[in-house]
């Protein structure tokens, strides 16, 4: 075995090639094939693709297959604080052993071909899966879909969760580009889930042209919410008149819910899962598990005294998903401080305009030991309408045209940095988001995680 040691496999995978990012099947196609293993597995696969909202889907899938008695396996990316979340048996992270033996066998198999951290990564993913007595796969696309390494497994369900502007240096600038790319998971006569109610041209062609049974929120199916904060699924198989709001935070989940149970009720229909069940045992057992969703770092409290908060979004669209949420929570009187650090290919200045009416005070932090990570100067950078000065106080020119004009803007060199900086300034009562990607939410995690009930004027 070239390793030994999780950490020594993964500290090589990530200088063997030197482009983080490099989208294409060949290589990952024929080193699968190599690895012995074909396109498809002995059970049903469900895809996720999406700009938004994979994860949560992902996770309301498992929960919910979990709760119908299936065997799952999960893989997702990227992680929180330790690699093997991202490849999950049974909602439980496989062991640093698992993961070796894998990345040993991927190593064999791949001979010359100098594949990405996230290629070899989704090998050994496979490799597990094979070997494994599953009742469902999922699958998470890392990024776009039609040349991502997930693709080269053909799935028997592909969910499309949202559309939006993002990663344009490889996917495009546009919906209708992007669209097309996510929309590459497409098989030919198999259900597609879309969750975007306003799909692109492209989609609704690739899903056309490969024949598949299209299924869109708002025509196919639809989730009703109450006032009350219960729902009711109307589905093409079998309506749900009540179910209990999902345990992730935002109204947008509630629609991430209802594609993950058309996608699930789409495979029992067709006689797909091990589920031995009537359907309408089924649906009770699944909409049980939406209950026992966990999933770190969506609109997720991490501390009390002030009230802080941590998000992955990282793009305009969940920007605005999370300004929508800190609306919903507003309180009178309270102000609300943000800590943002982003990496170098995201719509930066959109981002902070976005969540801007909701945000009374700011703190750009740098993210530079992290690859395509900006320093916070960098970071400033990229906000030509938002000038910091030395003094904390943030300046603003005629021109500028975003609803920031009353706050302070702060710097800090880290995530860790900003938070002391913010939590020296902040009154009891404030709360605190912390967003921008999910280094920005892990680092963030990290510190507070032995922070509980702190004297916060402690902090320096």
């Amino acid at each position: 075995m070239r390793f030994n040691n999780l950490n020594d496999w993964l500290n090589w995978q990530e200088s063997l090639n030197p482009a983080e990012i490099e989208l294409g099947l060949e290589r990952v196609s024929e080193v699968s094939r190599r690895a012995g293993h074909a396109s498809s597995f002995d059970c049903p696969l469900i895809t996720v693709a999406g700009t938004n909202g994979k994860g949560s889907v992902v996770a309301m899938l498992e929960a919910m297959a979990i709760s119908a008695g299936l065997n799952v396996c999960s893989y997702t990316s990227p992680h929180i604080f330790r690699y093997n979340e991202r490849i999950k048996i049974n909602s439980e992270p496989v062991t640093d052993d698992a993961l070796c033996q894998a990345f040993e066998h991927v190593d064999q198999a791949r001979g010359e071909y100098p594949l990405t951290y996230f290629e070899f990564g989704t090998l050994a993913a496979i490799e597990l899966f094979f070997k494994q007595r599953s009742d469902l796969i999922i699958l998470e696309v890392g990024l776009g879909g039609r040349l991502d390494a997930v693709n080269i497994m053909d799935a028997d369900v592909s969910i499309l969760t949202s559309i939006a502007i993002d990663h344009v240096d490889w996917l495009g600038d546009n919906r209708g580009a992007i669209g097309y790319e996510k929309a590459g998971i497409f098989r030919s006569g198999q259900p597609v889930i879309c969750g975007d109610r306003d799909a692109p041209i492209s989609v609704l062609e690739q899903a056309e042209k490969l024949h598949c049974e299209f299924m869109r929120l708002g025509e196919a199916y639809e989730a009703d919410v109450r006032a009350d904060g219960d729902w009711g699924l109307r589905s093409p198989f079998a309506d749900i008149p009540s179910i209990a709001a999902p345990s992730l935070e935002g109204r947008f989940q509630y629609f991430n819910a209802a594609a993950a149970i058309v996608a699930l009720q789409t495979l029992q229909i067709k006689g797909l899962l091990a589920a031995d069940q009537t359907v309408e045992q089924f649906d009770q057992a699944i909409i049980a598990g939406l209950k026992e969703i966990k999933l770190p770092a969506r609109f997720q409290k991490i501390h009390t005294t002030p009230k802080v908060y941590v998000d992955v979004a990282h793009n305009l669209q969940a920007a605005q998903a999370l300004v929508s949420q800190l609306a919903s929570t507003h309180i009178d009187g309270v102000k609300t401080w943000t800590i943002l650090a982003m990496l170098s290919d995201k719509d930066i200045e959109g981002v902070v305009e976005g969540v801007s009416p909701q945000i009374d005070r700011w703190c750009f932090a740098g993210l530079e030991s992290i690859p395509r990570g900006l320093s916070v100067n960098d970071l400033s950078a990229r906000l030509p309408d938002i000038l910091v000065s030395d003094n904390g106080i943030k300046e603003t020119n005629e021109a500028n045209q975003c609803k920031m004009s009353s706050a302070k803007a702060l710097q800090a060199d880290s995530v860790t940095a900003a938070c002391k900086k913010v939590l020296s300034m902040v009154d009891e009562d404030d709360r605190i988001i912390i967003f921008g990607s999910f280094y920005t939410a892990a680092e963030a995690m990290q510190f507070f995680s032995d922070m509980n009930d702190i004297d916060v004027k402690s902090i320096v």
